[in-house]
């Protein structure tokens, strides 16, 4: 068992949105709705982004025709930022959203890279090569005859921040340079 910590990052995640944007008091949130899993990690980050004294713009989604729905409520609604809970589906439909928050000028965080190598701003969480090889080193103890009951539970040891640069420039965004100088990776 490999455990990604998505509940445990979300403080994180809005603390980067916060160095990135001082001014932050308004954050959407996508996530799937559709999905428990997705639903507590949402709920964490709601919690989290309360702490911190921001406004949630609550948008759950479904299915793919969702996104517009959502799409269209932060037309009306405007937030400052939107964090994404990466699934399944919202990885699917990412270009979607990063397409949407660069149209719109709105600065965007992800749980993982591929959003942000689409043209995403940020992204922070575990390693994903470090999750692919812990996984793989698990299936290989049970192919050879291990009891999963009997595999300890492990947790990332390495946290990844990754910053595009030519999305914050086309955002007319500067981020701090103590914030780029923290990124694992820069896309410039």
């Amino acid at each position: 068992g490999v455990t990604e910590l998505g509940t445990e990052l979300s403080a994180k995640r809005l603390e980067i949105l916060r160095d990135a944007l001082p001014a932050l008091s308004r954050v959407a949130m996508l996530w799937n709705a559709a999905d428990l899993g997705m639903t507590l990690r949402y709920r964490s980050a709601e919690e989290a982004a309360r702490l911190l004294g921001l406004k949630v713009q609550t948008l759950g989604v479904r299915e793919p025709d969702d996104f517009d729905h959502a799409f269209a409520e932060m037309t009306r609604e405007r937030p400052d930022a939107i964090l994404m809970v990466s699934d399944a589906l919202t990885l699917l439909n990412r270009k979607r959203v990063v397409e949407f928050a660069n149209v719109r000028r709105l600065p965007t965080i992800f749980e993982n890279e591929p959003p942000v190598r689409d043209g995403g701003l940020m992204s922070y969480g575990p390693k994903q090569s470090e999750i692919g090889e812990r996984a793989a080193y698990f299936v290989a103890r049970i192919l050879a005859g291990a009891r999963p009951a009997d595999l300890p539970l492990e947790v990332p040891t390495h946290f990844e921040l990754l910053i595009n640069l030519k999305a914050a420039q086309a955002l007319g965004l500067s981020l701090p340079a103590t914030l780029v100088a923290r990124a694992d990776e820069v896309i410039e």
